[in-house]
């Protein structure tokens, strides 16, 4: 569905899905900011936002009537995926949705300037400058706390808050709020899964990662495949151990971590990096390779390789949530972070109003839909979650059960800017040799010790 015919056909349209590589929220590598030329077009709104000021002195986008405000500029960062050539869309997924929201809205003059930044790099960028950076922009939902606590985002209010409450779930919806504010429009889920050969093993099979581990693929076949040493995917060895982050759900800014308290958590890590069976992936191009090779049994990701992993193995394609692995005397769930993707409104626009609007409709029914036909986005929205080919499509319906049955929110908490080097420090330091079995309970302990400081 091309974006010039969006007007014309109904949501319920089935899509065709043609899904693109992305990347996590937690991608170490910043992409470089850049401005693409700007594009002009009118835009009208019966209804617009403009800002309060609440009781804890936050900003809040709230209602009030639209009129004309001459030419205006909205500055809008999102990632490099987005603003790459699709079919369809020769600009870019950015420039297409921010063009048709001006087509919705011919009342206003708009001039949009466009920039490339993660949306795992982009709270640094808006930081560094409030009022020189974006007036809306894509971000992974965990640097939301830290922006609120700056007074860099918008805290949104009216019919907009109104609207991302009756259409998303109570895990999205939570995805975005922070002390009681919702501070983003979740567009879609951001959590992990696994991926598997089918023609190396079975739905029962992969629910163990004993029994993954234990058998014989043949020669020069890797079992099992994760990012070992990266802190957005570590924790949930920890938490299938027991232990906790920031309280039973998260939640809890105060409540710290347990995570020092489970030496057996790190030592699982430990015997599972030095087996032969496994690979560890810095780079997915490693395990995307093998699976084209068919000398990879399982890897961990999430939807942004979905389309890469389904060409590569084709009738063999597998996919489900996290097995389970044997520790502590018991069989115990792993548990990935969950989070979301959203659209955020920087508090310093000087154009909050239409701002807030443009926000509204990249993180809305109209922009998911598309977002899932072309990148194969799991969809956050009800009314493009029924949507028949949603429905159908087994990648999401793997990440809906990774949510439901097998992962944690990720934390929405000050302190959790606390947590990710430490947890790096003590992964990586079992890829270099620093952390041993033999000194592997001080390791584990310092790395719970420093995000409790």
């Amino acid at each position: 569905m091309k974006m010039k015919k969006l007007l014309t056909l109904s949501l319920s349209t089935v899509i065709a899905v043609s899904m693109l590589a992305g990347c996590s929220s937690n991608d170490s590598k910043t992409e470089k900011t850049a401005n693409v030329a700007a594009t002009s077009s009118q835009t009208q709104t019966d209804e617009t936002e403009t800002t309060e000021e609440t009781e804890s002195g936050e900003t809040e986008a709230g209602e009030t009537t639209a009129s004309s405000e001459g030419v205006i500029t909205l500055k809008v960062w999102g990632p490099q995926e987005d603003q790459i050539a699709y079919d369809g869309y020769e600009n870019g997924l950015l420039v297409a949705l921010c063009e048709q929201f001006a087509a919705l809205n011919p009342e206003y003059d708009i001039s949009f300037e466009y920039g490339v930044v993660s949306e795992a790099d982009v709270h640094k960028e808006v930081l560094k400058d409030t009022d020189e950076a974006a007036d809306v922009f894509l971000m992974s939902n965990d640097n939301i706390a830290a922006l609120a606590d700056a007074g860099a985002i918008a805290r949104l209010g009216g019919t907009t808050a109104d609207e991302i409450t009756a259409n998303v779930s109570e895990s999205m919806l939570g995805s975005v709020t922070y002390n009681g504010g919702i501070y983003g429009i979740p567009y879609t889920t951001n959590t992990y899964f696994m991926y598997y050969d089918t023609s190396l093993y079975t739905e029962e099979e992969v629910l163990s990662l004993e029994t993954m581990m234990a058998k014989d693929l043949g020669d020069g076949i890797i079992n099992f495949s994760f990012d070992l040493d990266n802190s957005w995917y570590a924790p949930g060895f920890f938490y299938a151990a027991g232990g906790e982050l920031f309280g039973s759900d998260g939640s809890d800014n105060d409540a710290k971590t347990t995570f020092g308290e489970h030496p057996e958590a790190t030592q699982y890590l430990i015997n599972l990096y030095a087996d032969s069976k496994f690979l560890m992936e810095d780079d997915n191009k490693i395990a995307l390779a093998r699976f084209e090779e068919g000398t990879l049994g399982a890897y961990v990701s999430g939807s942004w390789d979905a389309a890469t992993i389904k060409e590569y193995l084709g009738d063999n394609f597998g996919v489900t949530k996290l097995p389970a692995i044997h520790i502590n005397g018991e069989d115990n769930q792993l548990m990935s972070f969950a989070g979301s993707k959203a659209v955020i409104v920087n508090a310093a626009s000087d154009k909050l109003a239409v701002a807030v609007k443009l926000a509204a409709y990249l993180g809305g029914e109209e922009a998911q839909t598309v977002r899932y036909e072309t990148r194969g986005f799991t969809p956050t929205w009800a009314s493009v979650e029924s949507l028949e080919a949603v429905q159908s499509d087994p990648v999401v319906n793997a990440e809906i059960l990774q949510i439901k049955e097998a992962s944690m929110t990720q934390p929405l908490v000050s302190n959790l800017s606390k947590f990710w080097t430490p947890m790096e420090s003590l992964v990586s330091g079992i890829a270099t040799g620093e952390v041993t079995l033999d000194n592997c309970v001080e390791k584990t302990k310092l790395m719970g010790d420093t995000i409790s400081e």
